[in-house]
């Protein structure tokens, strides 16, 4: 099957549509690199806000705060990396190719990262609601459990990072001994998820080898979505489960209860929203490339503008749905509201050095 991808001017990346003219084509990628800079831009203030006020507020070492803390280092990260595309495209240096291919597999290193953070926090969330339940029925063993439940977290937020390195190892390793990244000098616009037009300098096993990690890094990719959103809505469906359960223990079922069931049920829909919102038209995007369908050059150019406004938005968007909205960083903000008008430089130093043994008993609740 011949391939989709028209070539747009000198050493510039394939697409996989005929947007018209090279001037034409040169506007469109202008329009997407500011794009995916206001985007970006905003999603660094959004993780880096995260960030900062977890840092100020010392809670990055709370078992509460660590999800949170680690998912908006990986999207103040990502956004680094996506910045650093913005500001080489249109540049002129000899590697350039080189450059924009390496950068774009510490992408897929940092999103399918940021993947495996989004659902470590909603497991999280899920395992503080089911100790609290063991802690309801007077379960001896409870202290135990939680230690080493803190014990297993730390181990997944290391292999949050580890294992997205790990799959891409290939990429960078046959990628760069097999010439993979010609005619890429472009795509270090976002995610570049077109195949590439080998000239024909090429040999046959050089173009087997760079089909195939093409393929590879596609599959990655979309098995990492679809793991990621199905991970999301069981985990969040039965946090609502465990949650109904809890309150018939405690026998009670007042407003009370019922707003927080209330919360938990938006969180079922707003999780999974949020993360379809950021990398749906992506995946769309790699799911039609994949399947080469013919003569449908609008809804390419539809599905590059959608994924430069909404992936690039992820540190953003995470900031609010999992950092602003989670009631820890509001109870932490109103304590330090009350201490600042209520006590002394002094006062307030030793609360916080008091607090930080305290904290990991009363924060972090639905």
């Amino acid at each position: 099957m011949e391939h989709l991808s028209t070539a747009m001017g000198r050493g510039s990346w394939t697409l996989g549509f005929s947007i018209g003219t090279e001037e034409h084509s040169s506007e469109f990628y202008v329009a997407l690199r500011w794009i995916q800079f206001s985007m970006v831009v905003l999603s660094l203030i959004g993780s880096g806000s995260i960030i900062g006020y977890v840092a100020l507020q010392q809670l990055a070492r709370h078992p509460e705060i660590r999800p949170l803390f680690y998912l908006s280092l990986s999207d103040l990260m990502l956004g680094v990396c996506w910045l650093i595309g913005v500001l080489l495209y249109g540049e002129s240096f000899s590697t350039q190719s080189i450059a924009c291919y390496n950068l774009q597999v510490i992408g897929q290193v940092l999103y399918i990262s940021s993947f495996c953070y989004t659902l470590n926090y909603t497991w999280c969330l899920y395992r503080d609601l089911r100790s609290r339940i063991r802690a309801t029925v007077n379960d001896s063993s409870c202290l135990k459990i939680t230690e080493s439940s803190n014990r297993l977290s730390r181990i997944v937020i290391k292999l949050s990072s580890l294992i997205p390195l790990l799959l891409m190892v290939p990429v960078f390793c046959i990628g760069n001994g097999y010439g993979c990244y010609a005619n890429l000098s472009n795509s270090c616009l976002l995610l570049h998820t077109g195949m590439l037009e080998l000239n024909s300098s090429y040999n046959r096993v050089h173009k087997n080898a760079c089909h195939s990690l093409y393929l590879y890094r596609t599959t990655i990719f979309l098995i990492s979505f679809c793991f990621t959103l199905l991970g999301l809505v069981i985990l969040l469906i039965k946090t609502r489960i465990l949650y109904k359960k809890l309150v018939t223990l405690t026998g009670f079922l007042g407003d009370q209860q019922w707003a927080k069931i209330s919360v938990i049920e938006r969180r079922v829909f707003l999780y999974p929203t949020a993360f379809l919102f950021c990398w749906g038209p992506a995946t769309i995007l790699a799911v039609i490339k994949l399947l080469k369908p013919t003569n449908m050059p609008v809804l390419y150019v539809i599905l590059y503008i959608l994924q430069a406004f909404t992936a690039a938005s992820q540190g953003l968007l995470n900031c609010i749905v999992y950092g602003w909205t989670q009631r820890t960083l509001q109870y932490v903000r109103q304590k330090a509201r009350r201490d600042v008008d209520t006590q002394t430089p002094l006062l307030r130093s030793q609360k916080r050095s008091y607090s930080s043994m305290q904290n990991s008993k009363s924060l972090y609740k639905l």
